[in-house]
């Protein structure tokens, strides 16, 4: 969704959580939550820069 405002991803992910609490439950609605949340985060952070050598970057320094 490039492009997409915040408002309308925050639509989505809303929409999402309803979903998955009413046909799933509560553990489907936190399941959803956790995941989402974590999509985000990796999202952000390869938007910003971050890539598969920084993870190997960093497990390399804490070997040392």
């Amino acid at each position: 969704m490039a492009g997409a405002s915040a408002p309308f991803v925050g639509m989505i992910a809303g929409m999402a959580l309803a979903f998955a609490g009413y046909f799933g439950g509560f553990g489907a609605f936190l399941l959803v939550g956790a995941l989402g949340g974590l999509g985000w985060a990796v999202g952000r952070w390869v938007g910003d820069g971050g890539g598969a050598e920084t993870v190997r970057e960093m497990f390399e320094r804490s070997r040392r």
